[in-house]
């Protein structure tokens, strides 16, 4: 039997992803088979959770995909663990925007219906974590908040606020997590350091599942999350189907270092799911590209922090820009799309030459550029039927191009805010939005499709 659980928090910061990333240690730990799930399009947290599972974390989002799609996706992905965690994103109410809870993970935990574990900084708090716990109490309508996990306290202070909480808010508190710099983890930009940049993540991760099995009542943690029966039928009567296809359709390239390491599973999956074999490859350290590939995906991630040794491996851009001019399909996010253009010019500005495929730069912008949930509607069809929905995606990036593209209109579904953005035609979609594929899966297959038809042509002549 599977047991599952939300931990949320009252808002960005507080601390969720050291105490999930603890929670997940320390269940191991118990010898649990244990899964993880991040909500929303954060792709760094997920990397944590993989360190410490020792399996993908996929993500859920409920802009992306709808109640039963994501019921699905989460079942799919469970069914072989023993103890599952979701991360929510933000605070728990947080969503799309101000006027509800849709896309919240207070949303997310009422669609999974999943009790939640409220993780409440305390620091510098004494009766006014009663004040902010109440208030969170107040707002949930559907009665899932199980319970509490302080941060950020010492024993004595956390001894007076469970007696508190417990006996005036009449909310379980299950522990806390002190303040320990040996199992902390340190912030870049808005999310986290990516896992290899911490030397000693092992240690810290070990550290901080040791603490908090010291500190939390894990007996009461797991007697509280939600049982999941798995019968072999899912209760939304929707199955995900794997690939009708008896061998791979064609090849993909994928790029996968540290310098392109954003990448949604499941979108990896439906691309294997419409016929793909999907090849793995580095544009820091290969000199080509796979051998006999149909087409290449070029994912997000920091080629910024890597620029110099991009540029310097030559024989990979020429390949890559080959490929380009040759008609190979290709997709390209944020990251993927920056190493397509001419250059890239650092913060400091420094100015690395890359792959030449789109004649513009991009360049720090100094802030968060175009940041959010997007729909995008080609002008004209060449992915997506003409009369398909928009396909979703994210936009997370502090550099901007001075050849972002026209071929899309791309509008920011909170504000109703559009503009014309990425280069879209019969063979390549290129630009700075993170895609989730799962929000039209004709778009897969279209990719696949077109590398078939590439395949057929290198084939055939």
């Amino acid at each position: 039997m599977t047991k599952a659980i939300m931990i949320a928090a009252t808002h960005s910061g507080a601390g969720k992803t050291t105490i999930v990333c603890a929670t997940l240690g320390a269940l191991k730990n118990r010898g649990l088979e244990t899964r993880a799930f991040k909500c929303g399009p954060d792709y760094i947290d997920p990397m944590f959770h993989q360190e410490i599972t020792g399996t993908p974390s996929r993500n859920l989002d409920l802009f992306f995909t709808d109640e039963a799609t994501t019921r699905s996706l989460f079942l799919r992905d469970s069914a072989a663990a023993d103890a599952v965690v979701v991360e929510g994103v933000m605070g728990l109410y947080d969503g799309f925007d101000f006027r509800s809870n849709v896309g919240s993970s207070y949303h997310m935990a009422k669609t999974l219906n999943l009790p939640v574990v409220l993780i409440v900084n305390a620091r510098g708090m004494g009766r006014s974590a009663l004040a902010l716990v109440r208030g969170f109490m107040a707002m949930d309508t559907d009665r899932l908040i199980a319970g509490v996990i302080l941060n950020c306290v010492h024993k004595g202070l956390y001894e007076r606020i469970k007696t508190l909480l417990e006996k005036e808010a009449r909310i379980k508190v299950f522990g806390y997590l002190p303040v320990f710099p040996e199992g902390g983890l340190e912030s870049r930009y808005l999310g986290l350091k990516l896992p290899h940049e911490i030397a000693d993540l092992r240690e810290r991760a070990n550290a901080a599942a040791l603490k908090i099995a010291e500190t939390v009542d894990f007996d009461a943690l797991l007697a509280a999350a939600r049982e999941i029966p798995f019968s072999g039928a899912n209760p939304d009567g929707r199955r995900l189907a794997p690939s009708v296809f008896e061998k791979p359709r064609a090849r993909v390239a994928v790029a996968k270092d540290d310098a392109f390491c954003f990448y949604y599973h499941d979108n990896l999956r439906a691309l294997q799911e419409a016929g793909a074999e999907l090849v793995y490859f580095s544009p820091l350290k290969d000199s080509a590209l796979p051998e006999d590939v149909d087409g290449v995906l070029l994912g997000g991630g920091y080629p910024e922090l890597h620029a110099r040794t991009l540029s310097e491996n030559r024989s990979m851009r020429a390949a890559i820009k080959a490929a380009f001019d040759a008609g190979t399909p290709f997709l390209a996010e944020c990251g993927g799309f920056m190493y397509l253009h001419d250059a890239i010019v650092t913060k400091d500005g420094e100015r690395f030459e890359t792959v030449g495929a789109i004649h513009g730069e991009c360049r720090d912008a100094g802030r968060l550029v175009r940041f959010g949930y997007v729909e995008l509607r080609e002008k004209r069809p060449a992915f997506l039927p003409a009369d398909a929905p928009a396909i979703r995606g994210h936009e997370f990036h502090y550099f901007d191009s001075d050849a972002n593209g026209s071929d899309c209109v791309t509008t920011k579904p909170a504000t109703g805010k559009n503009w014309d953005a990425g280069y879209v035609d019969e063979r390549r979609w290129l630009g700075f939005a993170h895609l989730c594929y799962l929000s039209n899966p004709a778009f897969p297959k279209a990719f696949v499709d077109k590398c078939v038809q590439r395949r057929e042509e290198r084939t055939h002549g």
